[in-house]
């Protein structure tokens, strides 16, 4: 289905390769609907499950439907047959940076609009609480422009992957851009070793050359361990402090992307375009797994699109009904849950429950005001990525001794709200919640696992 000329879906017409790996392809293609070009990785399914990378494939498919910035390759949509996966992505015609690194080092200007451009990108990433993991000058690529583009994120990682440490302990990456905490294996903060990649970025467009390299890989680590490299004679005063402090082999003293953005070389002629539409969209997770169990009966291909929205969860009768485990009907009749709203039903009086978010907002600095009608509006007290953030309690009575509280982003960054609410609020009122929506009541849990307890079959010699 692949073959130069070919037709997928009925809908793109493939043309040139203009790459290969492993287990991908990558072809230009031509949308026929509006003309436009894209390009379409096509993935050989059963190599992919043969050696094991479903997951990688399935990450990469997952973190590329939750980003969308302009400094970021988009994923237009993913489609499936039984045998290849096709993702259909957003022709980069200036090729990859790591060409131009290829014919020596970059003016100093051209280096520092490329470096801008990347740490926009990386911040935009953290925000959404994805690291990339593997950011070197070959996964980044050139529009028509010469503007950057970030690619390849089958070895990222989004925040909820991390131990119960707080830190991932995957070693990934390539050796010569790779933190010096990758390699310990210790555990390493995400956010930190992609700084780290950056800075060695930095220096290569700088330079010309690797701040650490040696033919013995060993060796190599040595080096990047201790932080060991020499800096041209031509590098700038300002930018060696720069990339001393990136450069960090220590990554509680490394520097943080937001003070990168503060440092007077950094600033130098840097554009600051308002944010795109689409940047202020926020998308629905892509159904990862349901790519690998399409097409298993020799049906046609089936196409994921990235811009079908989630529709927000209405609060109706059936949606009451589905808190109850035993009549659970939200597979019938309930939509979507938006990732804005969460609920819970309590069996404390409407007046416990605000005092208990009336405490939780003074603990977090929240600025809290009563509404009419059980509705209590809470507000951060610092700007956020999209505005202040804003979050509405509204209580319900179904009957006196039972309510029910949805919580609902107002304002704000929807992620900045996600990780509030995992972080801060969920946790903090346990005392009050008998059951969140879509999961058993706690009472009903502890009974099943007794129940589970008391019927494990025994052991005997």
């Amino acid at each position: 289905m692949e073959q130069k000329g070919g037709v997928l879906m009925q809908k793109y017409e493939l043309g040139r390769l203009l790459g290969q790996g492993n287990f991908a392809k990558v072809y230009h293609a031509r949308n026929l609907i509006t003309g436009t070009s894209v390009a379409i990785k096509v993935i050989d399914k059963e190599k992919v499950l043969k050696v094991g990378l479903v997951d990688q494939i399935k990450r990469e498919i997952s973190v590329m439907r939750l980003i969308r910035h302009r400094r970021v390759v988009e994923l237009y949509e993913v489609i499936a047959s039984k045998t290849k996966i096709y993702f259909v992505m957003e022709l980069a015609k200036g090729g990859e940076l790591f060409n131009k690194v290829l014919k020596g080092r970059l003016k100093v200007d051209a280096a520092r609009k490329y470096f801008q451009q990347l740490i926009s990108a990386v911040d935009y990433c953290h925000s959404r609480g994805v690291c990339h993991r593997d950011l070197k000058p070959e996964n980044i690529l050139l529009d028509e422009n010469e503007n950057l583009l970030v690619s390849d994120f089958g070895l990222s990682a989004l925040f909820e992957s991390k131990g119960q440490d707080g830190l991932l302990h995957t070693t990934c990456g390539t050796p010569a851009y790779v933190a010096p905490e990758v390699i310990n294996r210790k555990g390493y903060d995400g956010v930190k070793a992609d700084i780290w990649s950056c800075g060695v970025i930095l220096f290569v467009l700088l330079a010309g050359h690797l701040p650490f390299h040696d033919s013995n890989l060993m060796e190599m680590y040595k080096k990047i361990i201790k932080g060991q490299f020499k800096f041209p004679k031509w590098f700038a005063p300002d930018v060696r402090r720069l990339l001393s402090r990136i450069l960090d082999p220590n990554p509680k003293t490394r520097i943080s992307i937001a003070r990168i953005m503060k440092c007077s070389w950094f600033k130098v002629g840097l554009e600051n375009p308002a944010i795109t539409p689409t940047e202020n969209q926020e998308l629905a997770p892509q159904d990862a797994d349901g790519i690998f169990e399409a097409c298993e009966n020799d049906g046609p291909p089936i196409a994921e699109s990235k811009h079908e929205l989630t529709k927000p969860c209405n609060l109706n009768a059936f949606a009451i009904i589905s808190f109850s485990t035993g009549f659970d009907l939200s597979g019938m009749f309930q939509e979507t849950v938006s990732m804005k709203e969460m609920r819970f039903m309590s069996n404390k009086p409407a007046s416990s429950i605000i005092s208990k978010l009336e405490e939780i907002c003074k603990r977090l600095s929240l600025k809290v005001r009563k509404k009419d009608g059980g509705l209590l509006k809470m507000e951060g007290s610092k700007e956020g990525r999209k505005g202040t953030l804003g979050v509405d309690a509204e209580i319900f009575e179904i009957t006196p001794q039972l309510h029910m509280v949805e919580l609902r982003k107002s304002n704000g960054d929807t992620m900045e709200y996600q990780k509030l609410f995992t972080q801060d609020i969920r946790p903090a009122l346990q005392d009050i919640v008998w059951t969140w929506q879509g999961e058993q009541p706690q009472q009903d849990q502890q009974h099943h696992e007794v129940i589970q307890e008391d019927h494990q079959p025994s052991h005997t010699a």
